[in-house]
This record gives structure tokens, sequence and C-alpha cells, in this order.
């Protein structure tokens, strides 16, 4: 149902709907491979899925545009269907969990769309969706599992093939997995030995399952700050067409999403939602064989709540080793909280939190405890300052 051809229609159809994201070039974040983003996060909308949303509402009948639309989202594929809805000139009624960040609801409604505000997750406003679908005879956009969608979203692999045919391997985010079939289909079509891989968060392994275990399931709860890819069930056609074109599946942690936001701040001034630089994550923390590769990592969103994000660079820099705590056992005396500041500022490193706690079962009668949180390089230097303390007689307590 999704062929090469209706992605090359899909490309000319989105030209006066999309913006142009070039392929830019990543220092600094995986140094065994030679890394590329494609920064679907510039997107209009600020993310991709104004592409399969835009192919499919182009694509509707006159009688279907008079009747409007009606779609369900975690946020992004919300602004999607707003936007392109406004383009056409039709109404549109967007169901999103409640759960969905204040900026993407807000950003839907300012383009356009009347919300619905469903309690759950995606998969609770999805069922909502329908029955408004049937109630008032909307025509349903789905956010992944239809061919015109995910031929939308296969304009991106159209778009990194014409860039870069030397290409080695694609990584690509996966929630429903819409994106990474048109994608597949694309590069596959295309070139067949450029190697497709996918990522889920460690969360929400939905699809990952599904290929592992070789059946659709669905998932219990999903918990993840990738809500972009927060999907409990993969569709049936994107399943399908993982199946066929996929190379491999990797699941990351939180700890390494918020290292790869942190890291897309610090070295590409580049800003991406959770779902969008697991990617990224992907590639920094070696989930597929790609040393000495040419990889394009796909940032599918910018959507990042602002709330949040100084909460998600906070564990970027502890699992980056930026930033770290230490808890040191101490003899309840003058001058031990100066002896240990000097050796930490001897090594270079930066107090910026004390927490002296003098009730705890120390082993020494006048034992006490001291929390600290430092400012660190990387972990050599965590290393470094533990060791120096330690070669001073402190007493390290592991976490």
């Amino acid at each position: 149902m999704v062929t090469i051809d209706k992605i090359f229609h899909a490309s000319v159809v989105l030209k006066d709907i999309i913006r142009p994201t070039p392929l830019a070039k990543a220092y600094g974040i995986a140094p065994e491979c030679d890394l590329y983003l494609k920064p679907e996060c510039l997107q209009n909308t600020g993310s991709f899925k104004l592409r399969g949303s835009g192919y499919k509402i182009a694509m509707l009948s006159e009688e279907e545009k008079a009747k409007g639309v009606i779609a369900c989202s975690a946020g992004n594929h919300a602004q999607g269907v707003a936007l392109a809805a406004s383009k056409c000139g039709i109404q549109s009624l967007i169901c999103l969990p409640d759960s969905a960040p204040i900026s993407k609801v807000e950003a839907t409604k300012s383009y356009g769309a009347q919300v619905c505000l469903v309690s759950g997750v995606y998969d609770d406003a999805y069922n909502r969706a329908l029955e408004l679908k049937e109630e008032r005879g909307y025509t349903f956009v789905h956010p992944f599992d239809d061919p015109y969608v995910i031929a939308g979203q296969g304009t991106i692999g159209l778009e990194i093939m014409n860039e870069m045919s030397d290409v080695d391997a694609v990584i690509v985010p996966i929630g429903g997995g819409g994106l990474i079939a048109g994608v597949a289909c694309a590069i596959k079509s295309i070139s067949p030995h450029v190697k497709v891989y996918g990522v889920q968060a460690a969360g929400a392994p939905s699809m990952y399952n599904a290929v592992r275990h070789g059946h659709m399931e669905t998932l219990d709860t999903v918990s993840t700050i990738a809500d972009g890819i927060a999907v409990k069930k993969p569709g049936e056609l994107t399943y399908q067409m993982v199946q066929q074109y996929v190379d491999d599946i990797a699941l990351v942690s939180e700890d390494e999403i918020a290292a790869a936001i942190l890291a897309l701040i610090e070295k590409q001034k580049m800003i991406a939602e959770g779902a969008g630089a697991v990617s990224v994550a992907a590639a920094m923390f070696n989930k597929f064989p790609l040393q000495g590769k040419k990889v394009v990592s796909l940032i599918s969103g910018g959507n990042i709540d602002v709330t949040s994000l100084s909460r998600v660079i906070e564990r970027g820099l502890m699992k980056s080793g930026r930033s770290t705590s230490l808890l040191i056992e101490l003899v309840d005396k003058p001058g031990q909280l100066k002896d240990v500041s000097r050796i930490i500022a001897d090594c270079g490193g930066n107090v910026t939190s004390v927490h002296h706690e003098r009730n705890g079962d120390t082993e020494a009668i006048y034992g006490c405890y001291l929390r600290l949180t430092l400012e660190t390089r990387n972990y050599e230097h965590v290393q470094q300052i533990t060791h120096a303390l330690q070669q001073e007689g402190f007493k390290i307590i592991p976490k």
C-alpha cells in the first residue's frame, strides 16, 4: 500500500507545505562515526508530523474536506494536522491526552484546531477520537498507521538520499512506527544496502517487543520523557513494514535520552524533545555497529516543554559526568569541611550544594555525613576527585 512512487508523489504535493531541513554535521557527539543530523526539529510546527498529515489531508475529497478532520496525538501530530487543515481551510478537532505538555496544547490551538483533552495516555485519546469520528462524520487522520501518512513521512528518506547518496546508516525514532516505515521504505527502495535502525525509549518498547516476539503486543503502561513516542501498541501496517525494511531496533534509557538532549544543546545549539533525541542517544551510546560509518540521526521534533527542560538538563549532566553527588562519612570535628573543600578545589571541582547530617548510623560515635553536589568535567574528573579524597583518609559511601 506504500510504494516509492507514492512517496515521490508526496514530495511534490508537500513542496509548498513543508520547510527544507538540510543535513547538519555533528561534532563531538559520537566520535566513533561520521554523524550527521536530519533536523526535523526545525520543520514547520517543530516536527516531521506535518509531512504525513499534510499529504493525507491534501488527498481528501472535497466532500471529506467539507466535513472536517479529527485526529489524536501526544502533541506533534496534533500541530501537523491543525496547520495542514488550516492551510486547506477546513475544520479540525484534535483529541490529546491530558498529560500532554501545555506548550503543545496551546500550540495546537494556535494553528486553528479545536482541542479535546482526554484523561489518560495516547491510546485513550485515540479511542475517544474514533468515537467522535462516528458521531460527527469527521475524517480520521491517523498519526502513523495510514498509507498516506507513512508516504508523507517517507519524504524524509528521499531528502536524505538526495543529499547524501553514500550514507551507510540512518537512525530513526519509533513510536507507532509511521516515521520509520516511510523512511525505511524510501531508503531501501533506492539503496537496499543502507542500514535503517530504529530506536525506542526503554519505557515504551512496543515495536521493539513486537519485532522481538514476532507478534503485536499492547503494553500495560508507558513511562518516558520521550512523550512523543510513548505508544502502547504500534500500527498493523507499520509493524509489517518495519519487519520488511528495518535492520534492527534498540532501546535507550531515560538517562541516555537526557544526555543526548544536553549534547545537542551544547554541541549543536539545537533543541530536541525526548522523542527526537533518541536517535542521537543510540549513536552516542553505541547501540548499533556504526564505527567508521557515515550515519544520519533523524531529530524528529523539538517541541520540548520548557518547564521540563531544566530537569532533563540536570539528568543529562549526571549521565555525562558533568555533575555528580558524593556522600562522605566524616568525624564531626572542626576543619573537616575545610579539608574536603580544599581537596575538591585543588582538583578543579566546583561545589554547588552542601548538606551536613549529624544523625545517621555511622561507624564512629562522633561521625556524620556530608552530602555534596559538584560540577565536574567528565567521569574521569569525578574519579580523580574521589581518589584524592580517599587518599587523604575520607570515606566515600557508595551510591
